[in-house]
């Protein structure tokens, strides 16, 4: 894996009792409901389930994202996944 840090990329994720998520280092939010996220990040792409989730927060010029609600899980897509392939996948979770 390449060292990414050295590239000036950083990326965050914070959450606060499984109810507010901050991530930084977003992209672009590239799908959302009030069950799952797919967020594009620096570091690939970052799954979010939950319960009752929504954008709280929200500045794409400053790669920052805030979700409220109850967090269940988190994962990241791994390298291989293109950009179409995520929307593909994830498009058919979001119908």
């Amino acid at each position: 894996m390449e060292d990414r840090s050295r590239k000036g990329l950083k990326h965050e994720v914070m959450v606060v009792d499984r109810e507010v998520m901050q991530v930084t280092g977003v992209k672009d939010v590239e799908s959302f409901d009030s069950e799952e996220f797919l967020l594009n990040t620096e570091f690939g792409y970052l799954h979010i389930r939950g319960q009752n989730l929504h954008i709280k927060n929200l500045n794409l010029e400053q790669g920052f994202v805030a979700i409220e609600g109850l967090v269940y899980e988190m994962g990241y897509l791994n390298d291989g996944y293109s950009s179409e392939k995520a929307k593909g996948f994830f498009g058919k979770l979001f119908k």
